[in-house]
């Protein structure tokens, strides 16, 4: 099999849950802040824990420098 595609199996256990966790957290973090500012926060959170560090990125982009923009603070 080719080095650069692995399976569930080889992947520690560690390193999973690590992942986990890690997806749980952004997710969290992006919905209530999502929510705090009134932009979809349902999408945002949801979208957030199906990968790292993506939708965080995109976030910032879309929804915290606009409202930053929008009020004065650049």
């Amino acid at each position: 099999m080719n080095k650069l595609h692995y399976s569930l199996a080889e992947i520690p256990p560690v390193l999973l849950a690590f992942l986990a966790l890690l997806l749980l957290f952004q997710g969290t973090w992006i919905f209530q802040d999502a929510r705090k500012r009134g932009r979809f926060p349902w999408l945002w959170g949801l979208w957030g824990m199906i990968s790292v560090p993506g939708p965080l990125l995109i976030y910032w982009l879309v929804v915290i420098r606009t409202d930053r923009n929008r009020h004065g603070k650049k």
